[in-house]
């Protein structure tokens, strides 16, 4: 409780009564601080329901998640965890394939204060394993690289030069898939004489699924694709629509 101030007798009214307002004012403030001590208290206490109620919620979500994709994904973090609910349709084999990775940490908060950096420390001598050979079965495709006007000059007496050979490297390159459409034409026969004979058609090829808008080879690629390769189907009718503009949905590659 705050003190009161002792004034002497036949004080000024005017100090008395500046007295007064000032000690009431720090009487308001005093309780002002009091409400407001109480309020930081109680929101204390509010944060640290909150946090733990998040972290209760998080270890829930986890374990739904476990339970969604297996025994596999016990190993997993959450982060990795998080980029599996953002891709459906996730198969068994994705999620142990994921399982043998290292898990995904958090990128490191970056440091306010920018200090210089240290001199890196010369990474000892290794042993340079070799650089690898292509393997020899495959195809390879030349591609000549000529010199620039000034090299085909000589610079002593201005003749042109002459391509005495070439320096060879080679890298692995990709030609990407090709889509095309088979036009299937079925010859018609007709005897000109005998009419009543009517019209002959050749027979129609057997196929995987008759009158489908693709071929048994796009059909034999979506199976290898997804059970050897592992690629969802949802990917690969993604994949299909940007290359060609045909769109078949996930459910018709179910089918």
């Amino acid at each position: 409780m705050p003190l009161q101030p002792t004034l002497p007798p036949h004080s000024d009214p005017i100090l008395v009564q500046f007295i007064a307002q000032l000690q009431q004012h720090c009487d308001t403030q005093a309780q002002q601080l009091d409400t407001q001590a109480k309020q930081i208290q109680a929101d204390a206490k509010e944060l640290d329901y909150s946090r733990l109620k998040i972290q209760l919620l998080e270890e829930r979500l986890r374990l739904a998640r476990i339970a969604k994709y297996g025994k596999a994904s016990e190993k997993l973090s959450d982060l990795q965890l998080d980029l599996l609910e953002l891709e459906p349709g996730v198969s068994s084999e994705e999620v142990q394939a994921e399982s043998e990775r290292e898990p995904i940490s958090a990128p490191p908060a970056a440091p306010e204060d920018k200090t210089p950096e240290k001199p890196r420390r010369k990474q000892q001598d290794r042993k340079h394993p070799g650089r690898q050979t292509l393997p020899a079965h495959l195809p390879r495709v030349e591609k000549i690289v000529s010199c620039t006007p000034d090299q085909c000059i000589c610079g002593g007496c201005g003749k042109e030069t002459t391509v005495i050979g070439y320096e060879e490297s080679e890298v692995l390159d990709v030609k990407p898939a090709e889509y095309f459409v088979t036009v299937v034409k079925r010859e018609k026969r007709a005897c000109r004489s005998c009419e009543q004979q009517g019209v002959a058609v050749a027979p129609a090829p057997e196929r995987i699924i008759a009158k489908s808008l693709v071929s048994d080879q796009v059909i034999v690629d979506t199976v290898v694709q997804k059970y050897s390769d592992s690629m969802p189907l949802y990917r690969q009718s993604a994949m299909l629509k940007r290359d060609t503009g045909l769109d078949i949905g996930r459910s018709t590659m179910d089918g």
